[in-house]
């Protein structure tokens, strides 16, 4: 059992957490899992002090955006989802303009729901960033989901109004000041794990385990493999948090987590309310039981 291979355990609480780091207000990408709402408890377990700040399964940027480093790496393996990091950091203009030029086409005569096939066959049949900006903000609960038959992204456009070019603009240029520090690669993460070094922080927020794998990224994702990469960098002297996904039932099966013993020295319970992916998964059924509580486990 986890409980005898951690020295504490503990359920966080968000009140009881003055804010060392503080998460931006609005998010720059809808996704899936962002932990932007929980940043500051994740946050508040971060080290007191830490060299380089490397972030391997980037997402949504919300942790990475809420440390604000002053010396960071950011990756994934998704190509488009780090087109559009790396051109918030070199080129917030453009990055603005993709999103405008593709929301302006919503009008009186062109519905969303319109504009959102048609993005998204451009996506599909040349996948790029800019696209995908538009599908990730215009999409059902940020769930990016691709067949796998073809790989071609399937997420129907989702109920609410994308947001207005003049509001995107300002996110824009929120998240700008907080990651121009930070060095964006595509790169997959056991290339970012060889690049920490003693004193650096790893955070990991990898995909689901066991409900995830139709989603971006986790086609060939092992848990097990990451955790031996954690285990290498803890033995150099990185501090290691990983959140992942705690007493969570995926369907009808409870997740059984290959966690080796005395990995970890702590572990916090951050209680994330219903799983939007199993919303999705549901399509309206009624959630019973269906809260997560994802773990943050701590290597110091």
């Amino acid at each position: 059992m986890l409980a005898h291979m951690i020295k504490t355990s503990t359920q966080a609480d968000p009140s009881n957490f003055v804010d060392k780091f503080y998460p931006p207000k609005g998010q720059l990408l809808k996704w899936i899992g962002n932990k932007q709402k929980f940043a500051a408890v994740i946050t508040a377990n971060f080290p007191g002090q830490f060299n380089q700040y490397l972030e391997p399964f980037l997402g949504s940027g919300a942790i990475l955006a809420t440390v604000t480093p002053a010396n960071g790496i950011g990756a994934d393996t998704f190509k488009p989802l780090i087109e559009i990091w790396q051109t918030l950091k070199s080129k917030p203009s453009t990055l603005k303009a993709w999103y405008a030029e593709r929301r302006s086409l919503i009008n009186n005569s062109t519905t969303k729901e319109q504009v959102y096939k048609q993005i998204q066959q451009s996506y599909n049949s040349n996948p790029n960033g800019a696209d995908f900006l538009f599908l990730s903000r215009s999409c059902y609960g940020g769930v990016i989901r691709f067949r796998k038959a073809d790989g071609f992204m399937s997420t129907p456009c989702g109920a609410h109004t994308p947001i207005e070019p003049e509001s995107f603009n300002e996110r824009v240029d929120t998240w700008y000041s907080r990651v121009k520090n930070t060095h964006f690669i595509h790169a997959d993460y056991k290339e970012t794990f060889a690049m920490a070094k003693k004193g650096d922080l790893i955070y990991c927020d990898p995909p689901y385990s066991f409900s995830q794998s139709i989603l971006y990224g986790a086609q060939s994702f092992s848990l097990v493999e990451l955790l031996e990469e954690i285990a290498r960098a803890k033995r150099k002297g990185v501090f290691i948090a990983l959140s992942i996904d705690g007493h969570k039932k995926s369907g009808n099966f409870f997740c059984d987590l290959p966690i080796p013993q005395a990995l970890f020295e702590r572990e916090v319970f951050v209680d994330v309310g219903i799983s939007m992916l199993r919303r999705f998964q549901k399509e309206g059924e009624t959630l019973n039981d269906e809260n997560v509580h994802d773990r943050l486990l701590l290597t110091y």
